[in-house]
């Protein structure tokens, strides 16, 4: 395909620099980042990077399925291809695509995706709350990789009273049968009657640490809802639903793990 000055820019499969490729201002403009004139205007004040060089000259053509493409810093996912769902998990659902015993899993709830995905970490069936779901394997393994201590936060319901000492005791550490655990951050939310909620931030990926550690300190979970994972927020989005990450979350989430471990 040509433009209107007869330049040819849809050969694909070169790298950055190479004569073959997809022109940069194309890739950008495909993943949403704003018209073709709007990312030429990027590239001239140097706000672009490609492959952790700045992109110094407009004439530039990348590998959309190889390239790494950053606007100010931030990583832009160019490939189609690639998919990052969050999935509000509901109570009862397998963390799992697949069971041979016939129960509900989350591959029910995106069985009209095309994509084959995959679930990032996981909830067990009682838990409720965000799940990723996605087809880039690179990124879910370093979601899930422990070196790169990405934060998860939980709601959880537990009997009241909450002594005030607690957040201080789980901060410092609570010894567990598979070894400590200690939470980055414990709030009280919510205290009523004989129940209160309280908000659990740790980075541990360990089989049903919220609950073990919790009930280890006498105060059993009653129910469990993951919030958020690192930057991704389950917000107001309804049980059993999915939506699409956003630029700016799916740029935050590659800040935390485009790094060596």
């Amino acid at each position: 395909m040509t433009n209107s000055k007869g330049e040819d820019e849809t050969d694909s499969g070169a790298s950055a620099g190479g004569e073959r490729g997809v022109r940069l201002q194309k890739v950008l403009a495909a993943a949403g980042i704003g018209s073709r004139r709007a990312c030429e205007e990027l590239i001239a004040a140097g706000r672009v990077r490609v492959d952790g060089a700045p992109v110094l000259h407009m004439g530039l053509r990348v590998d959309p399925l190889t390239a790494v493409i950053e606007v100010d810093g931030d990583r832009i996912n160019v490939r189609g291809d690639l998919v990052y769902l969050a999935l509000n998990k509901p109570r009862g659902v397998l963390s799992a695509m697949s069971d041979d015993r016939g129960r509900r899993t989350v591959a029910d709830l995106v069985a009209d995706r095309p994509e084959r995905l995959f679930h990032v970490g996981r909830l067990d069936a009682d838990t409720e709350g965000l799940l990723l779901l996605t087809n880039d394997g690179e990124l879910a393994h370093r979601l899930m990789h422990p070196g790169f201590g990405v934060s998860k936060t939980y709601l959880a319901t537990v009997p009241a009273p909450v002594p005030k000492s607690l957040a201080r005791r789980l901060r410092a550490g609570i010894e567990l049968e598979d070894g400590p655990v200690r939470v980055d951050a414990f709030r009280l939310v919510q205290e009523q009657g004989t129940r209160a909620i309280v908000e659990v931030v740790l980075h541990e990926g360990r089989n049903h640490i919220v609950r073990r550690l919790l009930a280890e300190v006498g105060h059993p979970v009653e129910r469990l809802v993951r919030t958020a994972i690192g930057p991704v927020q389950l917000g107001g989005q309804r049980a059993g639903t999915t939506r699409e990450l956003t630029r700016v979350e799916l740029a935050a989430l590659h800040r935390l793990v485009d790094k060596v471990t």
